[in-house]
Order: C-alpha cells, then sequence, then structure tokens
C-alpha cells in the first residue's frame, strides 16, 4: 500500500485523480491540498510514498516545492504543459502526467512504483533495474563494465558502448550493488571485477577502457583483483 496525497489548485483536477486512486487498491489518498504550503503538516507528520503534484499553482510552484522534499517521497507531477517534463526529469520525478489525464495513462505512470522499488538493486542476483529520466531500463549485470560519477547523476557504461545515465550518486549506489561483482576503484568509478584484465601502473585495464585507480584504493585492488 502507497501512501498519497494530492496537491492541485484545480478542484477537477484533484477530484478526477482522487477518482483514479479509488479504483486502485495499492494506493490510499491520504488527503489531497490546493497549495504546497498546506500539505506542509500532513508531509511532516506522515509518511508519503507518492505525491500527485501541480506544476502550475500560485505562491509556490510546484516545481520549486518539489526540491523541499525528501528523496524517499516519489513526485508524479501533473501538468497542462508539456514544456515542463524536462524540469521533471531534472528533478527526478517518478512521471509525468499531462492533463487532461486519461485512466490508461495514470495507471501506466503509477504502475512505475513497483519497478522504482527494485532500482539498482539486484534481481534475482544477474539484473538491475535503473531509472534514466523517465525510463527504467532492465539491465544484466554481466553487460555493465564500469560505472562513473558525473556530479549528481552516474553512468552505467555497457559492453555493446551503451551509456544509461540516472539521477543518483555512486556512494548511494555502491551500497546497493553486490560486493562480489563491482568493486570502487576511485570516487569517480566502480568497476565490474569479471572485466578487469590488468593493472598497469594506476590504471586498471578493462579490455580497451582505461580506469584510473586511486592512492586509497590502490592496495584493495591488487590484493582483490591479482
Amino acid at each position: 500500500m502507497y501512501k498519497c496525497i494530492i496537491i492541485d489548485d484545480e478542484e477537477l483536477a484533484r477530484g478526477l485523480l482522487t477518482s483514479y486512486i479509488s479504483k486502485l487498491n495499492y494506493l490510499e489518498l491520504v488527503a489531497d491540498y490546493e497549495s504546497p504550503i498546506d500539505a506542509i503538516p500532513t508531509l511532516k507528520a506522515n509518511t508519503i510514498d507518492l505525491i500527485f503534484l501541480d506544476i502550475q499553482m500560485p505562491n509556490l510552484k510546484g516545481t520549486d516545492f518539489a526540491k523541499m522534499i525528501p528523496d524517499t517521497t516519489k513526485i508524479i507531477f501533473t501538468t497542462a504543459y508539456s514544456e515542463y517534463a524536462l524540469q521533471g526529469y531534472e528533478l527526478n520525478a517518478l512521471d509525468y502526467l499531462l492533463k487532461p489525464i486519461t485512466f490508461d495513462r495514470f495507471l501506466q505512470t503509477v504502475n512505475k512504483l513497483e519497478a522504482v522499488k527494485s532500482i539498482t538493486k539486484d534481481v534475482a542476483n544477474d539484473s538491475i533495474t535503473i531509472k534514466s529520466g523517465y525510463d527504467l531500463h532492465k539491465i544484466q549485470l554481466q553487460h555493465i563494465t564500469h560505472i562513473e560519477s558525473d556530479s549528481e547523476y552516474v553512468k552505467f557504461y555497457l559492453e555493446d558502448g551503451k551509456k544509461i545515465m540516472s539521477h543518483q550518486t555512486l556512494k548511494s549506489l555502491e551500497k546497493t550493488l553486490n560486493p562480489n561483482l563491482f568493486m570502487r576503484v576511485h570516487r569517480s568509478f566502480i568497476v565490474n571485477k569479471t572485466k578487469v584484465t590488468s593493472l598497469k601502473g594506476r590504471d586498471l585495464l578493462l579490455t580497451n577502457i582505461s580506469i584510473p585507480v586511486s592512492d586509497s584504493y590502490y592496495d584493495k585492488v591488487k590484493q582483490d583483483l591479482f
């Protein structure tokens, strides 16, 4: 059961979302509000899993309010303007719903909740699900060569040359990865141990890829990988 709230200054929009939520037995509507300010006491007093958040509201925009919400609470933006999709991506929203919202589109979006629970965690010990923007990618662990930090994002590099960018930190990701398969070798890099072919000076070679090894990890790299 996911506890959720609706924040939208339009009564019709709140009513429509309320009716959609009532059709799903895994969503529980705690409350709905016209203003983000009114919702603050509820967010402080309860664990809210999901917020349906309008973007264009008087006094405080939904995109500004979203910056105040902890990462543990997922956000689905509701908006009449498709140009706000990029802002939603930058704020790591689960998705955005373009008004007028159909039930099919609503259902498609909320069904991502279950997939997101397994993001960057081992699934059956051989795959992970990565959230990139509004998309979810299920990737076999054996196909990942290395992972690189890029500010507030990480880049997953795959054997076929593809890259997938996800909004999270390398530190948080490291805690979820299987240490028997993945190893931190630098403040900016995690490598797949099975892809390592050699150590040349302070560089790890993953076939034709060179990854720097920092001084703090060097001894552990030599001990664990060679």
